[in-house]
């Protein structure tokens, strides 16, 4: 069982609908302080996320906590027909339909109000699940990985680009100290949510990756799990099949 945190420490709200405001009030600067915080190296995960989803040549494909779109505007690289972006954030999806109206893909990609943990297609459906920065944010990790399981194909491809924590020696120290120190001040002088990025960093630190979230997926039904370290391990891809 994965910990669990949520961005406002005296809200009454449960956690789905925390991430949902925090969300909706740093969307409109959400991609360009994205940009900022990783130095632009974020752009590279994705394109290999990419590849890893189009060489399965899939047909339908289905991208989960897609915010502003980014990665299921890179999906349209990709063999697909169907592209469905979901997101529980209003404000980010609303953001991404700009971008992808301004791209004229609006034919090829459909933005989607929805929950991870209750998604609205049925069994078997996509032949491609991808999620970026977004699984440490399920209010119930394993419910969400068990739902993206149900509407996944047989033989089909799950993949997951999250935040990492560096194990070695000086890459842990210097993640440290940017993710404790650097990353909130960035957050507090250019986001209008002064807790958002603090959450941000909080959740990164705490979330189980590697081997750990390995065998979570495992556990879940997952299988021909195994993950690839980026960028000395300050984020991480996973990939999964089902039976």
């Amino acid at each position: 069982m994965s910990k669990n945190i949520t961005p406002y420490k005296d809200s009454q709200l449960g956690k789905k609908e925390q991430v949902a405001q925090m969300f909706d009030t740093i969307s409109e600067n959400y991609d360009g302080l994205n940009r900022v915080i990783s130095f632009g190296i974020d752009i590279k995960w994705r394109k290999k996320v990419l590849q890893l989803v189009a060489d399965k040549k899939p047909q339908t494909v289905l991208d989960i906590a897609t915010g502003t779109g980014d990665l299921a505007i890179l999906m349209t690289k990709t063999s697909a027909t169907e592209i469905v972006g979901l997101d529980i954030s209003a404000g980010m999806l609303e953001v991404g339909k700009q971008k992808i109206k301004a791209q004229n893909l609006d034919h090829k990609i459909k933005m989607v109000l929805g929950d991870s943990e209750n998604i609205p297609y049925p069994d078997n459906y996509f032949d491609a699940i991808t999620v970026a920065f977004g699984v440490r944010n399920f209010e119930t990790l394993e419910k969400g990985l068990a739902e993206i399981l149900r509407v996944l194909k047989p033989g089909g491809i799950f993949v997951i680009l999250e935040t990492s924590v560096p194990t070695r020696f000086p890459y842990k120290q210097g993640y440290a100290f940017y993710s404790k120190y650097i990353l909130p001040t960035i957050g507090k002088l250019f986001s209008k949510d002064k807790v958002a990025y603090q959450y941000l960093s909080d959740s990164a630190n705490i979330f189980p990756f590697g081997e750990a979230l390995n065998n979570i997926l495992r556990k879940i039904g997952f299988i021909e799990v195994k993950h690839l370290p980026q960028t000395f391990g300050v984020a991480t891809i996973y990939q999964a099949s089902k039976k």
